[in-house]
């Protein structure tokens, strides 16, 4: 089922198989990047996993906030309170979930000693988001500030947008305030994957009839973004900006092409609840972290923290096939009763 959008080119209204390959190779990334870090920063040393997480510094955040807006325009100008309460009171209720969850087992000890000062951090978490959190936490502000702006000319919208990127990378309007910060430096890629969506389902459709060229151009971006990547030049203003939709393009044509093939259907699973991994995966990645620290069973730091990786992935999908279907579903599924009056329940989505 298609509707018209942009004159002859269409956006799709059901799910897009390249788009949740795409999804499935971010949030992979993303939880790399951590587990990575992460556990190299508890054992004092860097793997060689470390060199993957810098060469997908440039576009691993771009390219989910480009996907997250993709079907924005099917939505965009629907009635008031149901836009509120699936892009925002959604994100919202899921944040304040797995806020609680996160705190309330990183924080345990101060709950039980301080509980006064445990709500005062928890209150300043919706002002500065904590841990993994923040990346749901500014889909809400894109959502909202998006449609605020639906009536402005996309150009004008996206070229302010651009100017805050460079402004941003160029030490301008470097706030400290984490939120705004994000917001300058990363709203481009959202708006865009809104504004440009007809464009990029078109360019999407049109690379498994290239898969030679295809592949050339992949492997010609890979060596350009080592380049950078690996010189320390990758958050030059412009330069920042330009990597960053290099690398978003990049993806969706590595999404493009993983879908015609069988083999990589568990990437596109990922992809397709890519949220019930980002919300829980701070949690098994810090127990597999600590007992891969302290045992040292894994000597390598590159093979232990991709171990840690796979352990992230895949424990809060086998969680959430375990309990969808029982009481816990809350967890990933927002009840009626926290949505606004006649909305229906929503199961997490990015």
């Amino acid at each position: 089922m298609y509707v018209a959008s942009a004159g002859s080119i269409h956006l799709p209204t059901v799910r897009v198989a390249w788009v949740d390959y795409a999804k499935g190779i971010c949030i992979v990334m993303v939880v790399m990047m951590h587990a990575t870090l992460d556990y190299g920063a508890a054992v004092g040393s860097e793997g060689w996993l470390h060199h993957v997480v810098a060469f997908a510094r440039p576009f691993r955040m771009p390219d989910f906030f480009l996907l997250a807006g993709l079907f924005l325009s099917a939505s965009i100008n629907s009635p008031l309170r149901q836009y509120v309460d699936r892009k925002f009171v959604h994100f919202v209720y899921f944040y304040l979930i797995w806020l609680l969850i996160q705190l309330g087992v990183t924080e345990s000890g101060l709950l039980i000693n301080n509980p006064v000062e445990f709500v005062s951090m928890f209150l300043f978490a919706w002002v500065e988001p904590v841990n993994t959190l923040w990346f749901v936490h500014m889909l809400a502000i894109f959502y909202m500030t998006t449609r605020l702006l639906r009536k402005a000319p996309l150009w004008l919208v996206f070229m302010l947008a651009a100017g805050l990127h460079v402004a941003f990378h160029l030490g301008w309007i470097n706030t400290g305030w984490s939120v705004a910060d994000r917001f300058f430096d990363r709203y481009i890629y959202f708006f865009a994957g809104y504004a440009a969506a007809p464009w990029i389902f078109a360019f999407a459709r049109q690379l498994p009839s290239w898969p030679r060229a295809t592949v050339v151009g992949l492997i010609l971006w890979a060596l350009i973004n080592v380049g950078f990547t690996a010189s320390g030049n990758d958050g030059i203003a412009g330069i920042s900006l330009l990597l960053g939709f290099m690398g978003a393009a990049a993806i969706v044509a590595a999404g493009s092409l993983l879908a015609g093939h069988n083999w990589a259907e568990g990437l596109r699973y990922c992809g397709a609840n890519s949220i019930v991994i980002y919300l829980s995966f701070f949690l098994p990645m810090k127990i597999a972290l600590k007992l891969l620290a302290d045992s040292g069973v894994i000597p390598d730091v590159g093979w232990a923290s991709l171990l840690i990786t796979g352990v992230a992935v895949v424990v809060p999908l086998l969680i959430y096939g375990l309990i969808k279907d029982t009481w816990l579903g809350f967890l990933y599924k927002r009840p009626t009763a926290f949505g606004l009056a006649g909305s229906q329940v929503q199961t997490a989505r990015l």
